[in-house]
């Protein structure tokens, strides 16, 4: 199925997301998740619509980097190795696996700029899952104020992989709660607007639940590589 008929139909389904609870379409991103597909592919997005794409590897993200450069906005989305920093770290608007301090001492250190992180959450409480525990989120951004080139954005979880949607729900929502807290912090270099959650098979839960940031690979791009 081409991408274009992909993105119209998850774009219906955000729009009956928005409308359900209340929100404003244009406040929620589309992240096309590109990591199992070409760089044809991932152009094909781009000619749809798409403005954002997510790759969750150096090697992938700088394979495609090297065709498509500046056309998109990029996002770092999967767990980062302190060694693998330098890579990436001029290529990338965003990174959302922001979870301990030599991670964030090392991108303040390979960039002038600021970048834009995610802190990442475990709120499943999952072993196979990356991300800080929800009680330590608090603490470790109050210890970023000293890395100037980190602007913390937002906060990004993922959802258990399961059919239940009140489990789904509720980790959504732990982290929209989790969000406020910041925000009520007022910190300048955290203002926390961002919250990035859902996937292919959850984003209109995720958007139901104060979701800005929905990062969809199979349900948009496919996985043909």
């Amino acid at each position: 199925m081409k991408v274009v008929e992909n993105l119209k139909e998850i774009q219906l389904k955000i729009k009956e997301a928005c409308e359900k609870s209340e929100r404003n379409i244009e406040d929620i991103k589309i992240i096309a998740v590109t990591k199992y597909v070409s760089t044809s592919r991932a152009l094909e997005a781009l000619n749809a619509g798409v403005v954002h794409l997510g790759e969750n590897r150096d090697d992938g993200l700088l394979e495609k980097w090297e065709e498509l450069k500046d056309k998109p906005v990029w996002h770092y989305i999967g767990s980062l190795q302190t060694r693998k920093v330098k890579n990436i770290i001029d290529k990338v608007e965003y990174i959302h696996s922001l979870d301990r301090i030599s991670l964030a001492n090392e991108i303040n250190k390979r960039t002038e700029k600021q970048i834009k992180c995610l802190v990442q959450v475990n709120v499943s409480g999952e072993e196979s899952k990356h991300g800080l525990q929800p009680h330590e989120v608090n603490e470790f951004i109050s210890k970023l104020i000293e890395y100037p080139n980190i602007h913390v954005c937002g906060l990004m979880t993922m959802a258990p992989l399961t059919s239940d949607e009140k489990v789904i729900r509720s980790c959504f929502r732990k982290l929209k709660e989790l969000q406020i807290e910041i925000q009520n912090l007022k910190l300048d270099y955290a203002p926390c607007n961002e919250l990035s959650m859902g996937m292919s098979n959850d984003y209109s839960i995720a958007i139901e639940e104060g979701a800005t940031m929905v990062r969809i690979g199979t349900a948009l791009v496919g996985e043909e590589i």
